[in-house]
């Protein structure tokens, strides 16, 4: 079964927004588990926009759920991900003022430094997942660098579902087919959202975690936060 791990990151852009602590980040993702969010993510960035680095090391003492820490492996958020030992770390290759993440890994030019930050995280005990597209021959070098599973970068799918579904998911199944092969936990993530989510998982086999932030804030605004979390866990886990 596929499972849901929130994306708190625009909570925390709210609340930077303004200053103080509202909405409360922690009270937020405390909230999001006991609504049924199977994992919670956060992508704390250089310049802390969003989620910042004392919240990752105040949320971990209080969630129950996985903990799915992303970033791009700087010495700083290594540091971080060592000193919180969350349950994953999904690195990505963003460059510091990236809005979003907006392109997976190159495992053949970057093989031997993501070899040796997988292995520091493996020693630690960490699950560690690699940002990626869906090139095979990314995905096979991805195993290459001792990462247990990759995370599919989904924009394109989300771009391309309106026009053409069937099109667009071809690629990410076929690169699920391939993660399998090579013995690769499967993630995916960026733009899944309550219209093509459900059409995503029913055609990409092998599917272990998706993790959904934007979208998922957006329809709270109009559905509230519990009820769009059970919105979302119905489209992966009903037939």
């Amino acid at each position: 079964m596929t499972k849901l791990s929130v994306n708190i990151n625009k909570i925390a852009t709210l609340r930077n927004a303004r200053g103080g602590n509202l909405p409360n980040l922690l009270a937020m993702a405390i909230d999001c588990e006991k609504f049924g969010a199977e994992g919670i993510t956060v992508h704390p960035r250089p310049d802390e926009r969003h989620v910042r680095y004392q919240d990752v090391l105040d949320l971990k003492p209080v969630l129950k759920t996985e903990f799915n820490i992303e970033g791009y492996p700087s010495e700083r958020f290594i540091e971080l991900v060592n000193e919180v030992k969350p349950a994953q770390v999904t690195l990505v290759p963003d460059p510091p003022g990236v809005i979003t993440s907006n392109a997976g890994w190159d495992t053949i030019k970057h093989e031997r430094f993501l070899k040796e930050v997988v292995g520091g995280f493996k020693i630690s005990g960490i699950r560690t997942s690699l940002f990626i597209e869906t090139d095979a021959k990314m995905i096979r070098n991805a195993a290459k660098t001792g990462a247990d599973r990759v995370e599919l970068y989904t924009e394109s799918y989300a771009r391309d579902y309106p026009v053409n579904p069937e099109l667009a998911v071809r690629p990410f199944r076929e690169a699920a087919l391939a993660a399998h092969d090579c013995g690769l936990g499967l993630n995916a993530g960026h733009d899944l959202s309550l219209v093509n989510l459900k059409y995503f998982q029913n055609n990409v086999p092998y599917l272990l975690e998706v993790s959904i932030g934007h979208a998922l804030i957006c329809d709270a605004l109009y559905y509230g936060m519990e009820n769009t979390i059970q919105m979302y866990l119905r489209q992966l886990h009903n037939p």
